[in-house]
């Protein structure tokens, strides 16, 4: 599934990765007269590098006309890419096993690189150089180990410098998918970490060669007795490109020394082990390497977050996007949320089933989001309870993450108020949890998350209660009623986040009732009606200032609770902040089209954009004469 922009990107690329190996593991293993160990380093690290490892092996290594390839392959810059290709292809294999099984097992990013370099450096050692080579190098298997030690080790840490960098700078970015194997983006990242490191690794690696150190291209040809090396069959003298090879085969087959002294082999062993921590220290000076991919879960954070060195794993996962791939119901279009949910009745108890999901939901006919909802809509559903009311609510979690209920502004028993892990064990995904209360009071009040709310209530884990009193005279009249639940969202790029008051978290969209202006209801009155707006700041973050257009309201109730005739005071705007309920009555005193807005400008735009002379927060009033 498309999750960012980049898995186009991603997608494209391992396939035409794929094709590249095909075709040169076709054209290798049909065509070219290649040594079997060279033939799989190729089809490796095209599998690795995608077009860039064909590239390598179409300009380096495949011969361009019968019996040519001897010749073809003698210049020293493609025998640099025939030791780099061979050194890659055992050292990035064992990396890239040490890399799935240390995500799986859930090891920090620092032991994971530690064991990454550690697994790349024997693999390529015991594997690709000592017992795949050992035909052509002579000797024992020891032998074989000891001589390629010291090249093994500077071509290795070359390539771990490269490496490292890319993967803690990409795996630990805003998206955390790339830590996970499981995941497309994973051996991306570490596609491009391979192609990295075999660059820092070439020129490493063409010394090698000329210092007769490592072998280079070879020839084989199924019809000879024996096998030729590249360059074996036309020496030149003790420099250059045939002198330097001379070198290298005399170590590895007679036992000669190389043409190298200890001083030199001591200054770029120095030299590469100094790009190894720089390229592992560099980027840990600016990330937190105690993260796994199983503390970060897979996270996209949001563009523009700020991670440290000291951002824990809880903070990313916190303002993570909710993922897509866990939608289990898109809602129509034209749904609207904070729809009354009707009670069945159980021995006088009126019994509500809340199930919370990850759904689709349209807060604009173009715009959607993934939200938390309670009941497939969003808001959740109201209840309309009645003061005296016997309630149980049974909530049933198919969130991805633990979650509670808290009955915000109630007098509810302690065990029944909902914030997690302080009067109730979380409530995991799967399981089932019971509440069951009195009603005590009347007025306006809502429902809302209290496991993570800063994330689950913005993601839409919220809804209304409207309590009558048992004495209805109690209650300020109305002609209408209409309730107001206010919310801000945080959409980039197809995914939802949290929107929150903090770098990177800042909404671009807001909601009356889960909808955007011109996507809000539209409400009808004639003169002389009044209509109760029911004000209820299920949001998490801003003060709202809400204006009604056509002359003042009269605020009748706050938190709830109903003003004595003596404290109710007019108004046209109301700040309504999180948490906070005012009930207002407005009488439609002229015909026409009114609206009640917020009045912070960009909190009625959908992404800095007017829509039908509005968006966001706005809700249209039609007064007919």
């Amino acid at each position: 599934m498309i999750l960012q922009p980049i898995d186009y990107v991603v997608y494209v690329w391992l396939s035409v990765a794929l094709l590249c190996a095909a075709y040169v593991a076709y054209d290798q293993f049909r065509h070219n007269p290649e040594a079997t160990v060279m033939k799989w380093g190729f089809v490796l690290v095209t599998l690795y590098m995608g077009p860039f490892g064909l590239l390598l092996y179409v300009l380096a290594d495949k011969e361009p006309a019968p019996n040519t390839h001897e010749v073809f392959v003698e210049p020293l810059w493609k025998q640099g890419v025939g030791s780099t290709v061979h050194c890659v292809a055992g050292d990035a294999t064992g990396i890239i096993l040490a890399a799935a099984a240390t995500a799986i097992l859930g090891l920090p990013m620092w032991a994971d690189l530690l064991v990454e370099y550690t697994a790349g450096f024997l693999f390529g050692l015991l594997i690709f150089q000592s017992l795949f080579m050992r035909a052509v190098m002579g000797g024992t298997y020891a032998e074989n180990v000891r001589r390629s030690f010291i090249p093994e080790l500077v071509s290795m840490n070359a390539m771990m410098a490269g490496m490292a960098p890319v993967m803690i700078v990409l795996m630990m970015g805003r998206d955390m998918r790339a830590m996970w194997p499981g995941e497309p983006l994973f051996w991306f990242v570490m596609s491009l970490g391979i192609t990295v490191g075999f660059a820092l690794a070439y020129p490493v690696n063409v010394w090698l060669v000329t210092r007769g150190l490592k072998h280079g291209l070879m020839t084989v040809r199924v019809n000879t007795p024996q096998s030729h090396d590249a360059r074996a069959h036309d020496m030149g003298g003790m420099t250059g490109g045939h002198g330097a090879h001379e070198g290298h085969q005399r170590q590895t087959k007679t036992g000669e020394p190389p043409l190298v002294t200890h001083a030199q082999l001591a200054a770029v062993t120095g030299f590469t082990l100094l790009m190894l921590i720089s390229g592992m220290y560099v980027p840990a000076a600016f990330f937190n390497l105690r993260l796994s991919s199983e503390s970060v879960g897979r996270s996209v954070m949001p563009p523009g977050m700020i991670t440290t060195t000291e951002t824990p794993a809880d903070a990313m996962r916190d303002m993570a996007a909710a993922d897509p791939r866990l939608v289990s119901y898109v809602a129509p279009v034209a749904a609207r949320g904070d729809r009354p949910l009707a009670p069945r009745i159980e021995n006088g108890v009126k019994v509500f089933d809340f199930d919370a999901s990850v759904i689709r939901w349209f807060i604009l006919p173009d715009k959607s989001v993934t939200a938390y909802a309670i009941n497939g809509q969003v808001p959740g559903p109201r209840l309309e309870l009645t003061e005296g009311d016997h309630v149980r609510i049974n909530y049933t979690n198919h969130l991805p993450e633990s979650t509670t209920m808290h009955w915000h502004g109630l007098i509810v028993p302690n065990a029944m108020d909902g914030p997690a892990n302080i009067t109730q064990r979380p409530i995991a995904p799967g399981e089932r949890f019971v509440y069951d209360f009195v009603v005590q009071q009347s007025g306006t009040y809502f429902y809302h998350s209290h496991d993570k709310p800063d994330r689950q209530q913005a993601f839409g884990l919220y809804g209304a209660i409207i309590i009558r009193p048992r004495d209805r005279v109690a209650e300020p009249p109305a002609d209408l009623e209409y309730v107001v639940q206010l919310q801000e969202w945080l959409n980039r790029d197809g995914l939802t986040y949290p929107a929150m008051l903090m770098e990177g978290g800042l909404p671009n969209y807001f909601t009356i009732n889960g909808k955007a202006y011109p996507a809000t209801d539209t409400l009808h009155m004639r003169v002389g009606q009044t209509m109760k707006f029911r004000f209820i700041g299920t949001n998490n973050n801003f003060i709202h200032p809400m204006h009604m257009h056509g002359g003042p309201f009269t605020v009748v109730a706050r938190d709830g609770v109903v003003l004595a005739p003596a404290a109710r005071f007019q108004a046209d705007v109301i700040n309504v902040g999180p948490g906070q309920r005012y009930d207002v009555v407005w009488p439609a005193r002229e015909p026409g089209k009114w609206i009640l807005h917020c009045h912070i400008p960009h909190h009625t735009l959908n992404n800095n954009v007017e829509t039908q002379g509005g968006g966001g927060l706005t809700l249209l009033v039609i007064v007919a004469p």
